[in-house]
């Protein structure tokens, strides 16, 4: 199955679009097995986003250009860039609050949020230094549930990105098990799948047990991968990734 994600099922105004996969193929659950919600951010110049609570949310914060500084009610600080980035895992109850700096470019990048295994785990704030921007013509595993990477997820989740420079081609990564689900998103450029499916920046893929070949053609496109097993537990209950359905 191949079902396309096109801007207009984004909502909300202003400097942040909002993404609930699960939408765009059902009536009963506003997430794609454990990828509750979706958060392409385009803020320019200073703002302070208020301190403000997260409930059994696990939130990866992936900005491309900006800088930002994080606080929390953990006492967590710190500043999150396009080669840093943050994974917040709520668990109970949890404030944090967000000071966009404006540097000369606007912050842009995605809020992720992951629904966790459980509910009402242990509050935890991870931040990941990169060691280059980019992966150019090859997946990056950013976040996994597993102690592979740095980044762990509670529940069946993984994150990957790539950045594919012009004339180049690339399938999905592989993956540690069947039956996963995927969704290809377009961060920047635009990429052609199997020949016949365009998508643009801000536009994505469903992908379920389908071989698919991603093209860029005369530009670079910046992708990210979301993988879910939705056959695993997970809690759909949080204050931001749980079910709006």
């Amino acid at each position: 199955m191949l079902q396309k994600i096109n801007r207009t099922n984004f909502v909300g105004h202003g400097p942040i679009s909002i993404l609930y996969p699960g939408t765009v193929v059902s009536t009963s659950d506003s997430g794609i097995g454990s990828i509750g919600r979706i958060d392409h951010a385009d803020i320019r110049g200073n703002t302070v986003i208020a301190m403000h609570p997260h409930v059994n949310d696990e939130i990866l914060s992936y900005f491309r250009t900006g800088k930002a500084e994080h606080k929390d009610s953990e006492g967590f600080v710190g500043f999150i860039s396009g080669n840093r980035i943050m994974l917040m895992k709520a668990g109970r109850s949890f404030y944090h609050e967000e000071r966009i700096i404006d540097e000369g470019e606007p912050m842009e990048g995605l809020q992720i949020f992951i629904r966790p295994q459980k509910k009402d785990l242990q509050p935890q704030v991870i931040f990941m230094d990169l060691e280059t921007l980019h992966s150019e013509n090859k997946w990056r595993l950013i976040a996994s549930p597993t102690p592979a990477t740095s980044f762990q997820f509670s529940s069946q989740t993984w994150l990957f990105d790539m950045k594919l420079l012009k004339n180049s081609k690339a399938v999905l990564p592989e993956l540690p098990k069947i039956d996963l689900t995927a969704l290809l998103y377009v961060f920047n450029g635009q990429v052609k799948v199997n020949g016949n499916i365009s998508l643009t920046k801000r536009e994505g893929l469903i992908i379920k047990n389908e071989p698919i070949t991603i093209e860029s053609g005369e530009g670079e496109a910046e992708l990210v991968l979301f993988v879910t097993d939705e056959n695993a537990e997970i809690y759909k209950g949080g204050m931001y990734s749980g079910n709006k359905a």
